[in-house]
């Protein structure tokens, strides 16, 4: 699913790691994102939620704003515990694609078609690699996506505000 532009060599690195929470599963939903640029080491943290989602859903929103937050082409790496969203973007986005958003094996629509649909075009202007990571490993910023996207569920089930909310460190 990756092309390379001619231009790679100008492009920077930036590097990614989300999380997606939902608390009833679908129940309120919560994301995070840790962003960092690999050249100087800037990073960012970014949180939202959603009212009522699944874990998968905001796993796919959390890549969606991850992508949508970084304003120039850059080469992206996403790393992520979600297996369905490493795999559904590895192997089997283009198979669905060529199905009509048909799963191959029962000819039923690909869940979350939409957010897909979003993740394919906020990653256009970018070079995405998507990359698999063990959840609750020692990954420190895989670990705060998890408590950003956790607290994000839990601050909205308290409160009802969704963000989206963001920080430099």
């Amino acid at each position: 699913m990756t092309t390379y532009p001619a231009n790679l060599k100008s492009y920077q690195m930036v590097e990614a790691w989300i999380d997606g929470a939902s608390k009833g599963n679908p129940g309120p939903g919560g994301y995070g994102i840790v962003l960092r640029h690999k050249k100087t080491g800037s990073t960012r943290y970014l949180a939202g939620a959603q009212p009522s989602a699944t874990n998968n859903q905001m796993e796919l929103l959390a890549a969606v704003r991850a992508l949508q937050a970084v304003k120039t082409p850059c080469m992206v790496v996403l790393r992520t515990d979600s297996q369905y969203l490493a795999k559904g973007w590895n192997e089997q986005l283009p198979v669905w694609q060529t199905n009509g958003w048909r799963t191959s094996s029962s000819k039923q629509p690909v869940k979350n078609i939409d957010l897909w649909q979003q993740l394919i075009e906020a990653a256009k202007p970018h070079v995405l690699t998507v990359e698999w990571v063990r959840g609750h490993a020692d990954c420190a910023e895989n670990l705060k996506a998890d408590e950003l996207a956790s607290g994000a569920a839990h601050y909205f089930a308290a409160t009802g505000k969704v963000g989206p909310w963001g920080q430099a460190a």
